[in-house]
């Protein structure tokens, strides 16, 4: 869906106030939407402007550059917290997951490793897994 041009906004509200018709007119006249004129006539009895409103599309970010830098410097206190305790520490009412993608963002992690490097010499596994039911009964009887 693309963004109305100011030139058209402005013929839809110019002929909406020589009243030239009713609001569904003006919506088939200029092939927009009814739901467009209406919301275009609501913006410019609020503000007084008609043209687009970018900045404010969408859903607003529960997590501000302030929680960010909150983040950063608790995380500066204590390494270990989890998200849990930064989420609560914060005051934010928000999910884990957004806590998470907020930190990856700051490419900060908070995945605990262990303290000593895993070891190259020794395999985990001693000898290969087996293929097929490796001997066991058919769990289907047959008769």
């Amino acid at each position: 869906m693309r963004t109305l041009s100011l030139d058209l906004r402005e013929r839809i509200l110019a002929a909406y106030d020589n009243q030239e018709g009713t609001r569904e007119e003006m919506a088939v006249r200029f092939r927009v939407s009814l739901g467009m004129v209406k919301k275009l006539l609501q913006q410019r009895r609020r503000t007084g402007n008609i043209a687009p409103r970018h900045r404010f599309a969408g859903r607003k970010p529960t997590i501000l550059p302030v929680h960010r830098h909150q983040f950063r410097s608790l995380l500066t206190q204590k390494n270990d917290l989890t998200l849990k305790e930064l989420r609560d520490a914060a005051g934010l009412r928000c999910s884990l997951q957004a806590v998470h993608v907020v930190l990856a963002k700051m490419g900060l992690t908070y995945k605990k490793r262990h303290s000593a490097p895993a070891s190259k010499i020794d395999r985990i596994w001693r000898e290969p897994a087996k293929r097929g039911s490796g001997g066991r009964k058919a769990s289907i009887r047959r008769v």
